[in-house]
């Protein structure tokens, strides 16, 4: 009750960052605007239904921020974990995108999502409460962590692709941008302030303690989504249920051949690739060539969650100023360009940290923008039995290119030097524009409507 509570005070207190589609007094979502309308909110201020989803995602958030501090610091501080064993937790937690991510796409076109997503919460609750009874039992050890974390991870991946598939039932194509604006807001506010709370928790209650607190908060966010009145569209209203191969051959037949579809998924799938090699050697750049501190570090690492909190308010509005798909390619070039001064302030140390920050900050905002309009135009021209699997499909190419890009990252810096290889990351995140840049989405300025389909498993050329 506290933390809903915290929510519509939060909702009030951001009110100014309303209007973010046009005003509208009735979405159709069953629901009475009650508070909303009398502050005189509108767009999906005024969706209940939304407001509760909002809430659950806002929740398991910022829990999840504390189990992505927790656990490691677990491992590393109570059971003094190697560097080889760091690396084997954090493969378990990634791996789960390469192995199921197409598998969990089509099980999403077939099942209700909401009611999949409240599964994966209890599932997540459940098995993170194994860490605290654990460590109360004394019987704390790695092979339980590897196991939590590699199923946590699993839960996640069929969690996220649902997530990502309803909110077009939830609150109709036409408010996507405005949907996917806030949601992303609420996001980046949990990367700001969620390690710094992870902190203080781990530090009062011990690591076991705050994850316990992470379970609680999977909870709360299936509380929510119960809450929400709105019936689901039936999945798959012709009753087919292809096999899994041929499902998820229908997922990328459609990525495949749409020449929107197909370059947002490359040019994103590029960025993390880039963006990992980028992140491999970027702390023992700041750390070794420019001499920051601890705390200037976090403050590097805070100030691009701020970057990424005002680039998902500026999303919508981008789009409304310059279109839909410029404001895509905008966002991918600039997000490479802004990153050229950190390799450059090497070369000015007196004022590095400022070059760094503005950098790091940047960087964000932009990729926010990029990220939010190419989510909602593959959320809106994606035909919904096939939501799932497409998807699924970004998943795989962009959550498989985390672990890629951090190997890559850490062979380059051993063989060619740190500067060279975030120099390598800044050219990678260009080559990434250049799948947006010659693609439909130059011309593209409103939102189209979803693909045609010619059979189950062929689809149109273009949007």
């Amino acid at each position: 009750m506290l933390k809903l509570v915290r929510f519509r005070s939060a909702i009030a207190g951001i009110a100014r960052f309303r209007g973010v589609s046009p005003p509208t007094t009735d979405l159709d979502d069953g629901t009475s605007p009650g508070l909303a309308a009398r502050l005189g909110l509108s767009g999906l201020w005024r969706h209940a239904d939304f407001l509760h989803f909002w809430a659950a995602d806002a929740v398991s958030e910022t829990g999840s921020q504390i189990t992505l501090l927790a656990l490691p610091l677990l491992a590393a501080v109570t059971l003094h974990a190697s560097p080889g064993q760091m690396g084997l937790l954090t493969a378990a937690g990634t791996a789960p995108s390469l192995l199921f991510g197409l598998i969990a796409g089509v099980w999403v076109d077939r099942l209700r999502r909401r009611r999949l997503m409240m599964t994966a919460d209890i599932a997540r609750f459940l098995l993170l409460l194994t860490i605290p009874a654990a460590w109360v039992l004394g019987e704390m050890r790695f092979d339980l962590l590897y196991v939590v974390t590699f199923l946590n991870g699993t839960l996640r991946v069929f969690f996220n692709i649902s997530y990502m598939s309803y909110v077009p039932d939830l609150v109709g194509r036409e408010h996507l941008l405005e949907a996917n604006s806030k949601l992303q807001s609420t996001a980046s506010l949990a990367q700001v302030t969620g390690p710094a709370l992870a902190g203080v928790l781990v530090g009062l209650f011990g690591a076991a303690y705050a994850i316990f607190l992470d379970a609680l908060s999977f909870l709360i966010s299936a509380g929510f989504l119960k809450r929400i009145r709105k019936p689901e569209a039936k999945p798959n209203a012709s009753g087919e249920h292809p096999p899994i191969l041929r499902g998820i051959g229908q997922g990328l037949h459609l990525v495949y051949r749409n020449a929107t579809l197909r370059a947002l998924l490359l040019s994103a799938s590029c960025t993390s690739l880039a963006g990992y090699i980028f992140l491999a050697v970027y702390i023992l750049f700041m750390v070794d060539d420019l001499h920051l501190s601890s705390s200037a570090v976090g403050l590097v690492f805070g100030l691009g969650g701020l970057g990424a909190l005002i680039g998902s308010l500026l999303a919508a509005p981008a789009a409304r100023r310059f279109g839909i798909g410029p404001a895509i390619i905008g966002g991918r070039i600039l997000f490479g360009l802004c990153g050229a001064p950190v390799p450059l302030a090497v070369l000015f140390p007196s004022i590095a940290l400022p070059m760094v920050l503005a950098a790091e900050f940047s960087q964000w905002l932009m990729l926010l923008i990029a990220d939010v309009n190419s989510m909602s135009l593959r959320q809106a021209i994606t035909p919904d039995r096939l939501l799932g699997r497409v998807n699924a499909t970004s998943t795989f190419l962009v959550g498989g290119a985390v672990p890629i890009g951090s190997l890559l990252g850490g062979a380059l810096g051993e063989l060619i030097g740190i500067k060279a290889t975030l120099v390598v990351g800044i050219v990678g995140f260009m080559f990434a524009a250049v799948w947006v840049i010659f693609s439909p989405l130059r011309t593209l300025h409103e939102q189209p409507a979803p693909v045609e389909i010619e059979e189950p498993a062929a689809v149109a050329a273009g949007v």
